[in-house]
């Protein structure tokens, strides 16, 4: 008897539910991310920020801090679930200037040149068809303005994906990673993202890097409750395995683990590009 996949709904809930959990972790580790994509977008009080795939409010809440009463800035999210955690943390921190809006980006519906500055924070890998968000935004954006996208590096620069890959690869064969894909490598080489910036109506200006981590934990076994939390192909196969070779599989993440050990804590990050675009006229 074949079980039945659960609804979308139950899996968006269970997605949100693990998100959250580990939230406040991982908007501490990265907020130097955040942070530098709004100082290359150049942002300053009264100006209006349209980020996309806001998720649960990074860089949005920093941003409408910045910009402050007189600005507003508008997150959106294509599950309203990670919006909520978004607005509960506005309502924390008092902001009565930023709007939260669950929407799919490659349809996404906005005045034209209403917003003066976009982000994407580790977003635009991840859709189906990133052209068409890029056309969105270029359509909200005064002509001149300033989008920024951060996206990660190739395998080899980004250990908290390539670690669990290159563990597990001693057990079973991995799925390929393909380039054009929706994933994390997307657009690890930043001349595709240029490419496709170009495709949206936008000419890339600008790249930098900088190397973050994105969890931390007390020991490697930390690292490995991280990574069958989150699931995918190497969780997937991790709980296919028999129970000794799940046994030795954590035992070599939690080994590979012990050079990322930082300040007493293990910590798992990696390379991300920053790329500021600006919309041509």
């Amino acid at each position: 008897m074949t079980t039945p996949a659960p609804p979308p709904q139950t899996i968006w809930a269970e997605r949100v539910a693990l998100v959250r959990r580990y939230h406040d972790m991982e908007s501490r580790l990265t907020a130097s991310v955040s942070e530098r994509m709004l100082d290359l977008a150049c942002l300053q009080p009264g100006m209006r920020v349209l980020d996309v795939a806001s998720g649960m409010g990074e860089p949005s809440l920093r941003a409408a801090q910045r910009v402050g009463p007189s600005g507003f800035v508008l997150g959106t999210d294509l599950v309203d679930g990670m919006l909520d955690a978004a607005r509960e943390q506005a309502r924390a921190l008092a902001l009565t200037n930023i709007e939260f809006r669950a929407a799919d980006a490659e349809t996404l519906e906005l005045p034209e040149q209403s917003f003066d500055a976009a982000t994407v924070r580790w977003g635009l890998m991840a859709m189906p068809r990133p052209e068409r968000a890029l056309e969105r935004m270029w359509r909200a954006l005064h002509p001149s303005r300033l989008l920024v996208c951060a996206t990660w590096a190739g395998p080899e620069q980004v250990e908290y994906a390539s670690l669990p890959r290159r563990t597990m690869a001693r057990y079973r064969p991995l799925p390929p990673v393909e380039p054009d894909a929706p994933g994390v490598f997307r657009f690890s080489d930043p001349e595709h993202l240029r490419t496709v910036l170009a495709r949206g109506g936008f000419t890339a200006e600008h790249v930098e890097s900088m190397h973050i981590p994105v969890v931390e934990a007390e020991d490697g076994s930390g690292i490995v409750r991280w990574i069958r939390s989150f699931g995918g192909p190497v969780a997937k196969l991790a709980a296919e395995l028999p129970p000794e070779e799940q046994r030795a599989w954590e035992e070599d993440v939690v080994r590979e683990c012990e050079p990322y050990r930082t300040g007493g804590k293990v910590q798992l990050g990696g390379v991300t590009w920053l790329v500021v675009a600006r919309r041509t006229a």
